[in-house]
């Protein structure tokens, strides 16, 4: 392919991140794909260079009130770019999750239903049409009374809130109520009530117990400090003068309320224990008012067809159509329209292959590959002409069966006049490209150049390419060690979404991968049923030693009431563990959920390896002389960070009518600490020079610093040694994110009997990381542990001990073990729409 100069988007002198004054033509009009080592720097030229640059023109031309914000928004580090198209990005990031945000809004396709419903519904008789709106879970038209629109309430119940009913009101059996003085004023106000506080919880009336636990009464009444019921009537009686009046709260009360309005995360994540997540009464789950529930189309109210999947959803209005084909009335004429235009937006989605998602499925429990596939669905059929759109490995979650589809889907916005931009891993993918621009060689100061550029063809004689040698020499031979294993866990009678009763048998010391198309059950079985399963088997052994290395360093995460309400805590996994449960003692989920939603988290935090570093700071001789202690350190405190930015090092940018961005602070420039703190150093360097090192330049600094190092050692372990100390969690990947906890646990001593459950680790890993992910994997198994993983990269499922393929399709097609065994046994099984790709030899 030949380009002319006209054709390029031509960068001159980028030196965003890592990228070393990289100058570098891109031909337009094509599929490019932008290839490396993880932190090589592609990503910053593809991301941080050419959108960044496409984002900052596009405000420039807007408004007067969008270039006032423009000096606030980072503006990419390079010398020029000439040729370049207005871009759209469709990034792995998924924003902040909402429990408002479906699979239907994001595609639009649920305004296009609720019109549906409105104009060509039936109605019950009587019942005057209402309009769109009212069919909508998020306006005052529509939303359910009860529950907001959200189909789930917050709760609580005796069991939660009185865990032991044989210890009295003194001894704490209201576990839910609080500690110290605030709880000892609350059995006070009890006695005054003339209720017996030191007599066993379930010994008291149940009309007593229910008003202390639930009644919405809060009377005050003279309070007597350390009397007991007796001294508190006699005083009563004799109208003795009383110590303070106090205020009766009661559990429920104190829960909800505390939960709802508490400012402080510690007590919040307390008290969030106690709360239940139940289906909301009135609705029934629903979402909307009854009136709205009334209509129906297809024999469906709009809640019941928008679960239904939208391949479904498809042959019913295709159905539908076909009912009204020789109609002239009005409603014939509306279903041709909007019906029609659903049809449309559905097209993309299912040949992209996402056929099994429905309307409603909120946008937090679907893949950040599913999602960005989703936004490039839209995009088809938006129908734009000369637009670069920038895609972060789309291919992310993709069984090799629908990848055909995804480049596919390429190719049509190629054909309508565009150009394509992929970061990619996936070497089908970077085959299809028209062009590849490698960037590397190595990661972070070892990279930042571009190592070929140039038709994809002719990749394979850039000698220098790490890309090259696993795309064409098949350089990833990934070891096989055909172990045997040494038990089997055992479940029985699973059901978790489309799992129906389902039997699984998984290996114990073993890597085991787990495979199947997307939206076959795989998540279902491993990430749910099989972990939930395990963790209350733990717990109710009494081992306690469940880990979830996603939760828990950043456990104030998921203490909001938007995680908590889209929670899967009202719909746990059905089934039991019918053997094997004795080979394990530990239960670490290593998963993509990240680390942190603001550049407030970062890579020193989550690891522990920065509470080591601040004491060193406040060793120092100038620390000391100061009075600074360890917390003078900490951007998370008032005493030394900056104020501007509270010790974040950017501050977010609300724009009208667009997602908010974060930008670097203009006064301490991103290194979260006021001046003074600054001043500080050890062995020459301040704490934001510390926070700026790559792992690679700590491990040399901090060599004598035996818990430092160690923890160091392990993010080199799993190839993250590009990273900075300080890199905020909002510029992680999710491969990155995943591979930060896997050192997190590599760093323990103890490994012996734990399982391992990964979900897609290899997600934004280039092969050459892979094969080290895959050692340290091995590693832990030969220590006496099991792996078991989700898996789409069929050379990591061959060099596996084991495969479980689930399917054989997707949604309700899937749900079943279609094949298990070695690999050479799967790929021999002719039902398995995995086992033709399987590399065995």
């Amino acid at each position: 392919m030949t380009s002319s100069v006209n054709d390029n988007v031509q960068v001159r002198g980028t030196r965003v991140h890592n990228l070393k004054s990289l100058d570098v033509d891109i031909p337009r009009n094509c599929i490019v794909a932008f290839t490396g080592i993880s932190g090589s720097g592609k990503s910053s030229l593809a991301f941080g260079t050419l959108f960044a640059e496409a984002q900052h023109r596009y405000l420039d031309s807007v408004s007067p009130y969008a270039r006032r914000l423009i000096d606030q928004i980072e503006k990419p580090e390079v010398d020029s770019i000439e040729g370049l198209p207005p871009a759209v990005g469709l990034h792995q990031h998924r924003g902040s999750p909402s429990v408002r945000s479906s699979v239907g809004s994001i595609t639009t396709i649920s305004n296009s239903l609720r019109m549906l419903y409105s104009r060509a519904g039936e109605y019950p008789e009587g019942q005057n049409i209402i309009y769109a709106d009212a069919f909508s879970p998020n306006t005052v038209e529509g939303a359910c009374d009860k529950c907001q629109g959200i189909g789930k309430v917050f709760d609580v119940t005796e069991d939660k809130l009185v865990p032991d009913p044989h210890l009295s009101i003194r001894e704490g059996a209201i576990a839910a109520w609080p500690g110290a003085w605030q709880g000892k004023n609350l059995v006070r106000v009890l006695l005054s009530l003339d209720i017996d506080v030191d007599i066993p919880w379930n010994e008291l009336p149940a009309d007593t117990r229910q008003w202390i636990l639930f009644t919405d009464e809060s009377p005050q009444v003279p309070v007597y400090r350390n009397y007991n019921l007796a001294q508190t009537r006699r005083a009563l009686k004799d109208n003795e003068p009383a110590s303070y009046k106090g205020k009766f709260v009661s559990a429920k009360s104190y829960v909800l309320e505390t939960f709802k309005y508490s400012q402080k995360e510690k007590i919040k994540r307390r008290v969030a224990e106690y709360l239940n997540v139940a289906t909301c009464s009135q609705c029934n789950g629903k979402k909307l008012k009854q009136s709205s529930l009334s209509v129906t189309l297809c024999g469906k109210d709009i809640i019941e067809f928008s679960r239904l999947s939208l391949s479904d959803v498809a042959s019913r209005l295709s159905d539908l159509l076909e009912s009204v084909a020789n109609q002239q009335n009005e409603k014939a004429k509306v279903l041709n329209n909007i019906a029609n235009d659903i049809l449309a937006r559905l097209a993309p989605i299912i040949a992209l292959g996402l056929g099994y998602l429905s309307l409603e499925r909120s946008t937090t429990t679907v893949s950040a590959g599913e999602l960005q596939r989703l936004r490039l669905a839209t995009q088809i059929k938006s129908k734009l002409f000369g637009v670069v759109y920038i895609m972060d490995e789309p291919s992310s979650g993709l069984h090799p069966n629908d990848i055909d589809a995804l480049l596919a889907a390429f190719d049509e916005l190629v054909s309508a006049g565009n150009t394509v931009f992929l970061v990619e891993h996936n070497v089908r993918v970077i085959k299809h490209a028209n062009w590849v621009v490698d960037v590397g060689p190595k990661a972070g100061d070892g990279g930042g150049q571009v190592v070929f550029n140039g038709p994809a063809e002719k990749l394979k004689n850039a000698t220098e390419s790490e890309t090259s040698q696993f795309l064409f020499n098949n350089a990833l031979s990934l070891p096989r060690f055909n172990r045997k294993p040494t038990g089997w866990l055992s479940l029985k009678n699973i059901y978790k979404n489309n799992l129906k009763g389902l039997d699984c048998k998984f290996p114990l010391g073993t890597i085991t991968t787990v495979t199947g198309v997307s939206g076959s059950g795989k998540s279902s079985l491993v990430s749910h049923a099989l972990v939930e399963l395990i963790k209350q088997a733990l717990t109710s052994a009494g081992k306690g030693k469940s880990t979830d290395r996603s939760l828990d360093k950043n456990s104030h995460l998921d203490v909001d009431e938007t995680a908590l309400l889209n929670s899967d805590k009202d719909e746990p996994a059905n089934g039991h563990i019918a053997g094997g449960l004795e080979q394990v003692k530990r239960l670490v989920v290593v998963n993509q959920a990240p680390i942190g939603r603001t550049p407030r988290s970062n890579l020193a935090t989550y690891t522990g390896l920065f509470d080591h570093v601040r004491k060193l700071f406040a060793a120092t001789a100038s620390a000391k002389q100061l009075g600074y202690n360890a917390g003078r350190f900490s951007f998370n405190t008032t005493k030394g960070r900056c104020e501007n930015c509270e010790g974040v090092g950017f501050v977010s940018v609300e724009l009208l009518f667009m997602p908010s961005v974060y930008s670097p602070c203009p006064v301490c420039h991103t290194k979260r600490y006021d001046e003074d703190t600054l001043s500080v150093t050890w062995n020459g360097l301040s704490i934001a020079d510390v926070l700026s090192l790559s792992v690679a330049e700590a491990h040399e600094i901090f060599a004598d610093e035996a818990p430092i190092c160690r923890a160091l050692e392990a993010l080199q372990q799993v190839g993250l040694d590009y990273l900075r100390l300080g890199q905020p969690a909002t510029e992680l990947s999710g491969g990155e994110v995943q591979r930060i906890k896997l050192a997190t646990e590599l760093k323990r001593v103890e490994k012996k009997n734990a399982l391992y459950v990964l979900d897609e680790p290899t997600t934004g890993l280039h092969p050459a990381d892979i094969s080290l992910l895959m050692a340290h994997l091995n590693t832990l198994v030969d220590e006496g542990s099991s792996v078991v993983m989700v898996e789409h990269n069929m050379q990591v499922a061959f060099a596996s001990d084991y495969i479980i393929d689930i399917g054989p399709g997707a949604g309700i097609e899937g749900g079943d073990v279609v094949a298990q065994g070695t690999p050479q046994e799967v790929s021999a099984n002719k039902k398995s729409k995995t086992a033709p790709f399987l590399n065995v030899q």
